[in-house]
């Protein structure tokens, strides 16, 4: 009995010796490092980013084409808010102020993203340059403008008389137009568009004021004026050729942001240029629809 109960005493030793002993440490795999790709802009090759290069911190600013492309949004957007404020009192057609409506609500909500997105960045809403216009006039905002984008003034004779200007054209010039193709049309063929393409007889003569747009697509100071005096039917047709030339422009603004290189590689900027382009083709392919309607 004793050599049983010491064999036993020995047993319980042993197991609680064993259950206290630490567990052998784990191995573990060694850690795979993770490839991470950025899409480059579009006909841009894709790059590889390091984990540090990938954080938000370290992102590279925005190019001068992103801070320029939301600058000059957020103005030509206000334009377009404009016209839709005047669609709530004189347009005719339900569909017209539906789509007015619709038009109103989605770009106020992108104007301030964009204010937002500029914020979040400590950049300015307007660069210098805008800001010194900010007390002109219009038509002299208009005129400005018409010298900074940079007219062929080749062959004025800078003492003699400029010559009339070219009859100004009005919103009926585009009723016509296929507006689903408008990422590819010859904006120069709208008013205030291309000044510098007139005929060679008019070539040396100074724009009138009235017929230059602020940048593509906006309507000028001339045809605003000319929505802002109209009601009914005349209103809806004016509103929809309008709205449709400016959309255009912003499809046409946002093309060439996308193709200036080193712009849009800011994700937020990429998916918001994009959006503008698929939202406002819809749009003018609705509006085209009404117009059919509104001016069979």
């Amino acid at each position: 009995m004793k050599h049983l109960f010491a064999i036993s005493t020995m047993l319980c030793a042993a197991l609680s010796a064993h259950a206290q002993a630490p567990a052998p440490a784990q191995t573990s795999a060694p850690d795979t490092p993770v490839t991470i790709i950025q899409p480059g802009a579009p006909g841009q090759p894709s790059t590889t980013l390091s984990a540090a290069a990938a954080t938000h911190d370290s992102v590279r600013p925005p190019s001068a084409a992103d801070i320029h492309f939301m600058q000059d949004m957020i103005m030509h957007h206000g334009q377009a808010i404009e016209m839709t404020e005047l669609a709530k009192s004189r347009a005719k057609n339900a569909e017209v102020v539906d789509i007015a409506r619709k038009i109103d609500l989605s770009q106020g909500d992108e104007i301030r993203w964009m204010k937002q997105w500029l914020a979040d960045r400590g950049i300015p809403l307007e660069t210098m340059d805008k800001m010194d216009m900010a007390g002109m006039d219009m038509g002299t905002k208009a005129a400005a403008k018409a010298d900074m984008a940079g007219m062929d003034m080749g062959g004025m004779d800078m003492g003699a008389k400029p010559a009339a200007p070219a009859k100004p054209t009005g919103h009926d010039d585009i009723a016509g137009m296929d507006m689903g193709g408008m990422a590819g049309m010859d904006h120069s063929k709208m008013p205030g568009m291309n000044h510098g393409a007139a005929r060679p007889a008019a070539k040396a003569a100074r724009p009138d004021p009235q017929d230059v747009a602020m940048m593509v697509g906006m309507l000028t100071p001339r045809q605003m004026a000319t929505l802002r005096r109209s009601n009914g039917k005349q209103f809806d047709e004016l509103f929809l050729t309008g709205m449709m030339q400016h959309h255009g422009g912003a499809i046409v603004m946002v093309k060439q942001l996308l193709e200036t290189p080193g712009s849009a590689q800011d994700g937020q900027l990429y998916d918001f240029s994009n959006d503008v382009d698929n939202t406002q083709l819809a749009e003018i392919d609705i509006m085209t629809h009404i117009l059919r309607k509104v001016n069979p």
